[in-house]
């Protein structure tokens, strides 16, 4: 028994060694995307302002068109059409650059932002893996373990966008530096000792559940960001659209982005995909409720936020296919959808005292 004690005691020291290994990673990784952006903005950029600027009002942009000599000859290439992604009756703006702004340096150092995110999300899983070996349970009873997975997800699910070749690489920096503080806030004010489960928690539905929300949580958070990012680059567009001239910083981070019709259908289309899972989630937490205390439903602080997110959400994806509802009205119900979810996962383990306290705090 001491001999099973001291392993698990070695597994959770191993576990804290980890997840502040990965921290020091994911240190590498933010500057590695602040590079990312600042060479990212000494070459292409200009060229990209001025397509920008030419697409938005509606005028062609100065540039001559290539010419190529053939032999004796020259041929006046067509400039090629640019794709857009916008939807009808709207601006139509290309994408941007992405934040390596087509230089090569720029590209080099995204490439290392995304192995030091590789590498620290390995670190982070493990940290997490031997946090559970060392409890013996899944490493979801407490605010500590929840946090630490929550962002090992979050991490995981853009790494699983950046395989499946979709343009998200300008998350990188955003999505590192929410890490680093989410990492900061469970080492210091949320870590917990390992510890048992109490009673209510010792069920099969806690790998369900729990996991589920973690990844609805993950996956909504993505979506946040693309909706903030949203809100600044259509502000940006309505400017240059205006005839207004934005700042120099603003140029440089904004045309690099894609268009906000694109940051806009990544966002819904991130939500919409994981809606259904939040719905399982509280559909599967009713049913654990039923087996724990005897009622599927008890209107318990966490249940009563879990249901006003799904709401919020239900209404963020109604309202999208409203036609008044669109752009960046939607974009605001969204934002409140995640804010519940924020409150959920912070405010009523902390602050709200009920059956879901298990902040360990």
């Amino acid at each position: 028994m001491n001999l099973a004690a001291a392993t698990n005691e070695n597994l959770a020291e191993i576990s804290n060694v980890l997840i502040y290994s990965s921290m020091a990673v994911y240190t590498l990784a933010f500057f590695a995307h602040i590079a990312e952006w600042v060479l990212g903005s000494r070459s292409k950029v200009g060229r990209t302002a001025a397509a920008l600027a030419g697409s938005a009002s509606g005028t062609p942009a100065a540039a001559a068109p290539p010419v190529v000599v053939q032999g004796c000859s020259t041929t006046v290439l067509e400039r090629p059409k640019v794709v857009t992604r916008a939807a009808t009756g709207t601006r139509d703006v290309p994408d941007g650059p992405g934040a390596a702004g087509g230089t090569f340096k720029g590209d080099m150092w995204g490439r290392i932002a995304v192995s030091m995110t590789v590498i620290a999300f390995v670190v982070e899983a493990g940290g997490v893996l031997t946090r559970a070996l060392s409890v013996q349970r899944a490493p979801w009873a407490n605010m500590y373990e929840f946090s630490i997975t929550f962002s090992t997800v979050a991490v995981g699910s853009y790494l699983v966008l950046l395989a499946l070749k979709k343009n998200v690489r300008w998350i990188g920096l955003p999505l590192v530096t929410t890490v680093l503080l989410d990492l900061g806030l469970a080492t210091t004010v949320l870590y917990t000792d390992s510890d048992q489960l109490v009673p209510a928690l010792h069920s099969y539905w806690l790998w369900i559940h729990v996991s589920t929300a973690i990844l609805c949580g993950a996956v909504f958070y993505l979506g946040a960001v693309g909706t903030i990012l949203y809100l600044f680059r259509d502000s940006y567009e309505n400017k240059i659209a205006s005839g207004g001239t934005p700042g120099k910083f603003a140029t440089s981070v904004m045309e690099r982005l894609p268009s906000a019709s694109s940051l806009d259908k990544f966002a819904y289309r991130i939500n919409a995909a994981v809606f259904p899972l939040w719905t399982f989630t509280i559909i599967a937490g009713a049913i654990w409720a039923g087996d724990a205390w005897g009622r599927y439903w008890g209107w318990d602080p966490k249940e009563v936020w879990s249901f006003i997110t799904w709401v919020a959400y239900a209404a963020y994806l109604h309202a999208r296919a409203t036609a008044g509802w669109k752009g960046r009205k939607a974009a605001y119900l969204a934002l409140i959808a995640f804010a519940c979810w924020l409150f959920n996962y912070y405010g009523v383990n902390i602050f709200v005292s009920g059956l879901h306290s298990y902040a360990g705090v």
